[in-house]
């Protein structure tokens, strides 16, 4: 695999925690984009998403100008997402069983087709709702391939030693388009219209298609012992018996499912709660992607795992407390605010899970592993887009965010009470791990989920 043999930075030195030196923070917060081939990936992916959230706002935008409901915002959160959670383990299967990069070259290509099509629909001024709810399920069936596959490739591009890393820059560059797209949005949708957002998201696939064909990959050997179903059921078995693993994965389906969707009724509070329209929606999209920013170079800057479990707690908790605020303010300066701690919070938990499932699982099962976190955190949203629509027609948007926003303070503190039990066996996941990668022992017993 590309850089899995170099555990040196750039002065010869082990890339460990010891290592770092006053003045070598950047260094280590960017040392994954020494790999040419993660460089690629970083810069084609960061143009890429630009026009994914250019996309995500203007779709939304778009139905809820075509229909001003937001149970069919709901629905269609619902469409988009839901073939994630019925499709993600066939697609971990595949990641495990092919080869990851030409998978990732597919599902993108077939993601820049879908966007032309909504492009072609809205600038011929003939779309409607269900061509929107059709090309968003097709995107969805897509992704339940793409997201195993992409995150089970990293480690290919990098290495275990710069694993963690790794997902913290991709962290950093989804939030940072997270950022620019929205406001870019928000300017073209007032403009222009939307039509041009979604033929902007379509060009955009080609600079992580030609970033994805300069790669040089070496072709990993799978062995293929097992059927394609017993496969599948294997990762489930292993996830089910792995008690760190498992609680991780039920508290990130546990935010997803009562705490994300606060994205998808973000039109409802800046049309009729704040009253600023498209530019409105821009703002506190990018605001919560400021906050995600953050929170994913602080993990970028961090070394080791140690005290990620947790950073999962108190982020969970931050979570809710800031969800809670943002809920119930009318002023738009004050909702952008609290957007910007809402937003650090989600990242950390959700990168810092990602960073300790990762550091734990076997190579062999990391494809259908990163199937079921693709299942708990793309998979339940659309389930809870679906409830919060519906609630938030009958209560009101703010008090549907706060009644998700007390779930989620309520699975922090389980987590915090149970994170005692979970750190001995995940230690020792870890240790093995790391040295199933070459790793010395040594280095990592101080690395914990403590």
């Amino acid at each position: 695999m590309p850089g899995s043999g170099n555990a040196n930075d750039s002065r010869g030195q082990p890339a460990g925690e010891a290592t770092v030196r006053p003045g070598s923070r950047l260094r280590l917060a960017m040392r994954s984009l020494r790999h040419r081939n993660f460089r690629l990936f970083f810069g084609g992916q960061l143009i890429s998403l630009i026009g994914t959230w250019m996309q995500n706002i203007a779709q939304a935008w778009l139905v809820y100008r075509l229909t001003g409901s937001s149970l069919l915002l709901g629905i269609v959160g619902f469409a988009s997402q839901i073939p994630v959670f019925i499709l993600a383990p066939i697609g971990g299967a595949v990641a495990d069983r092919h080869n990851r990069h030409r998978v990732v070259i597919g599902t993108q290509t077939v993601s820049m087709v879908l966007a032309f099509i909504l492009a072609v629909l809205t600038l011929g001024r003939v779309v409607q709702v269900w061509h929107i709810m059709v090309l968003a399920a097709l995107l969805g069936v897509v992704n339940a391939f793409d997201i195993p596959a992409r995150q089970a490739f990293i480690v290919e591009m990098v290495g275990k030693e710069d694993l963690m890393n790794a997902i913290a820059l991709n962290s950093s560059m989804f939030n940072g388009a997270r950022i620019i797209g929205p406001a870019i949005a928000g300017v073209l949708v007032a403009s222009i219209g939307e039509g041009w957002c979604f033929f902007a998201n379509a060009v955009s696939y080609i600079a992580v298609i030609v970033g994805l064909l300069l790669m040089h990959v070496e072709r990993v050997r799978r062995v293929l012992e097992s059927s394609p179903l017993e496969h599948i059921i294997e990762g489930f078995r292993f996830v089910r018996r792995t008690m760190p693993i498992r609680d991780l994965l039920l508290l990130l389906g546990l935010v997803s499912l009562v705490g994300m969707p606060y994205s998808v009724l973000m039109p409802i509070f800046a049309d009729k709660i704040l009253h600023s329209g498209a530019r409105g929606l821009g703002i506190l999209m990018g605001a919560s992607g400021v906050g995600a920013l953050i929170g994913a170079l602080m993990l970028a800057a961090k070394s080791g795992v140690r005290g990620l479990g947790r950073w999962v707690a108190v982020s969970t908790a931050a979570f809710g407390i800031t969800l809670i605020l943002f809920s119930w303010s009318h002023l738009l300066w004050l909702s952008s605010l609290m957007l910007v701690p809402l937003g650090l919070a989600m990242m950390v938990q959700m990168a810092s899970s990602n960073t300790l499932i990762q550091a734990m699982v076997p190579d062999e099962l990391r494809g259908r592993v990163m199937a079921v976190y693709s299942m708990m955190f793309m998979g339940m949203a659309p389930l809870g887009a679906l409830f919060a629509g519906v609630l938030a027609d009958r209560l009101g948007a703010p008090l549907t965010l706060s009644i998700g926003a007390v779930a989620c303070l309520a699975g922090a503190a389980v987590f915090w009470k149970r994170l005692p039990a979970l750190r001995v066996e995940a230690r020792q996941l870890i240790i093995a791990q790391a040295a199933a990668g070459g790793e010395p022992a040594e280095q990592t017993t101080a690395r914990s989920i403590s």
